[in-house]
């Protein structure tokens, strides 16, 4: 391969791990019955006049399979915590006792286990677009370098090559999407 062929395979990948990774972290913010500190990611709270993660202003604990544990720097930022969880809409309920906030993971139903699932599936699909465009975008960039003088087959080999990884990648959200779905499905 040429210089050319290695920057539009660079490209390629570069697209497909970033789908891959933004599909990682949509599963980890999807809540399988387990208390997880990823469930309070993207909060904010009003701190002082700017909008702050509580990861920032507490810290964020799990004793154990049933409770996330938020235990702010200042006192007096509980009831700031709090409202910013109910307006958050995550489906919990805070209570507090003066020194922490405590939010019970209720258990999944079923119904509630498959529709995490529907929602796991379409988080896979969406990723599955990015790396089919990434694939497409890379056997057109070799196409167009073909007309610009790369040899025919090189530009063949670059388009199965981008087929290759892409096919890769689409293993490697398979993997991620089964995971999640045995997690969420484990009573």
């Amino acid at each position: 391969m040429n210089e050319e062929a290695i920057l539009i395979m660079d490209v390629a990948e570069e697209k497909m791990r970033k789908a891959v990774d933004h599909l990682v972290e949509a599963l980890l913010g999807i809540r399988a019955g387990k208390a997880n500190t990823n469930i309070l990611k993207g909060i904010m709270v009003d701190y002082y006049g700017s909008q702050t993660p509580v990861s920032q202003v507490a810290s964020i604990t799990v004793p154990d399979a049933k409770t996330v544990l938020v235990q702010p720097w200042e006192k007096n930022m509980i009831p700031a915590i709090e409202k910013a969880i109910l307006v958050a809409n995550i489906g919990l309920t805070p209570s507090n006792n003066g020194e922490h906030i405590r939010l019970s993971i209720p258990a999944l139903t079923e119904d509630r286990r498959k529709e995490l699932v529907k929602q796991v599936k379409a988080e896979g699909e969406t990723a599955r677009v990015s790396l089919r465009n990434a694939r497409r975008e890379a056997v057109d960039a070799f196409k167009a370098a073909q007309k610009n003088g790369m040899p025919e087959d090189m530009a063949k080999d670059g388009e199965t090559s981008a087929q290759k990884l892409t096919d890769k990648y689409n293993k490697l959200v398979d993997e991620a999407l089964a995971e999640k779905e045995k997690e969420i499905m484990t009573v």
